[in-house]
């Protein structure tokens, strides 16, 4: 399934492009929806987030699911979270996203597009969902104290990426969350709080696009580094399509 094909390489090109292991040769097995529907081939749900972030406060955690609807093993999946704010505020340096694979978290690195949302892809070689299991991801998510008083909706879309091309397979709810003022007594972060979390702050630094291209992409850095803002621009607008 290939939905807005214009758009479908930018947004699984940015995927490919944080800091992704060498992929092999042969392209991954398309995820088709059942009986070649316009439905998503997988059930994507984003659940149990705090209502509130506290600027400066500890991570909160949330999970998100990928059901496979097909009888095909779905490979090199990699989710896409988009942040839209109210207040069209939020800076991509103020959100500490990380997700887990493997037991360990990994960074996520936010771009601002010409439409200030916030747009931030899953690296590493993408996720593996077999025929009709459900495989979940642990998300934490924490705000630096610079981020001021809004309201944020998060919603993650879902690519799979192939060897120069890639199919949109997958689309979550939304989720949203205030951002309280540092002088309130209800975060309503407790439930979600990771045992792991600590306070995040303006210097808690996540590598820049630069950065990922000089250390994890070789001798293709420099162009890579000039091109993914422009990649992540095509994600938010994919997904901004996919809600009309």
């Amino acid at each position: 399934m290939r939905l807005f094909p214009s758009l479908a390489l930018p947004l699984a090109a940015t995927a490919a492009l944080l800091l992704a292991p060498p992929t092999p040769a042969h392209a991954a097995p398309v995820c088709d929806s059942p009986d070649n529907s316009r439905a998503f081939p997988l059930t994507t749900r984003i659940h149990g987030g705090p209502a509130t972030y506290a600027p400066g406060g500890g991570y909160g955690t949330w999970r998100l699911d990928l059901t496979n609807t097909t009888t095909r093993t779905c490979t090199a999946v990699h989710p896409v979270v988009v942040l839209v704010d109210k207040e069209r505020a939020l800076k991509a340096s103020q959100p500490r996203l990380e997700f887990y694979e493997g037991g360990r978290p990994r960074p996520v690195r936010f771009e601002t597009t010409d439409e200030d949302e916030l747009v931030g892809a899953f690296g590493g070689a993408g996720l593996t969902v077999g025929p009709g299991r459900t495989v979940t991801v642990k998300v934490r998510l924490a705000l630096t104290s610079d981020a001021v008083p809004n309201q944020v909706t998060v919603n993650a879309a879902v690519v799979q990426r192939h060897d120069d091309d890639g199919d949109w397979v997958g689309q979550s709810n939304d989720y949203r969350f205030a951002v309280a003022d540092d002088t309130g007594t209800d975060t309503g972060i407790e439930a979600g709080t990771d045992p792991e979390s600590r306070p995040a702050t303006g210097d808690d630094r996540l590598p820049s696009v630069e950065e990922l291209a000089r250390t994890g992409l070789g001798p293709a850095g420099p162009a890579v580094a000039a091109t993914v803002a422009l990649l992540l621009t095509g994600a938010a607008l994919l997904v901004s399509r996919r809600r009309r």
